[in-house]
């Protein structure tokens, strides 16, 4: 299992287990984290997973692709490290990474 820290809408600090393969998303319904509210399950077709990858992160997962950024476009406050927490999955090195939710999102 890998770690992954999730900085809730509220300033909240929540440590999750997820499993290789599995998305961020799929990882903080699964624990009840606030601020996921992942109206579209996974699908990218909505927002509502926006999370912001902590920038000691970014370089060391997948960069986001064609969709995922037109979809970013909706999410509110866009900014440095705006990712669609449905389209990262967990993979080997990823423990620790840290996600800060929209204060919008709580």
């Amino acid at each position: 299992m890998t770690t992954i820290i999730f900085i809730e809408p509220d300033g909240s600090r929540r440590e999750v287990d997820a499993a290789p393969g599995q998305s961020l998303m799929e990882a903080a319904v699964h624990h009840g984290v606030k601020g996921i509210d992942a109206d579209c399950g996974g699908a990218c077709s909505c927002a509502t997973c926006h999370g912001y990858v902590d920038e000691a992160w970014r370089d060391r997962i997948e960069p986001a692709d064609g969709a995922e950024l037109d979809m970013l476009e909706f999410a509110y406050r866009r900014g440095e490290g705006s990712r669609l927490t449905c389209q990262v999955k967990v993979a080997d090195g990823m423990n620790g990474l840290l996600i800060r939710l929209p204060e919008s999102q709580g």
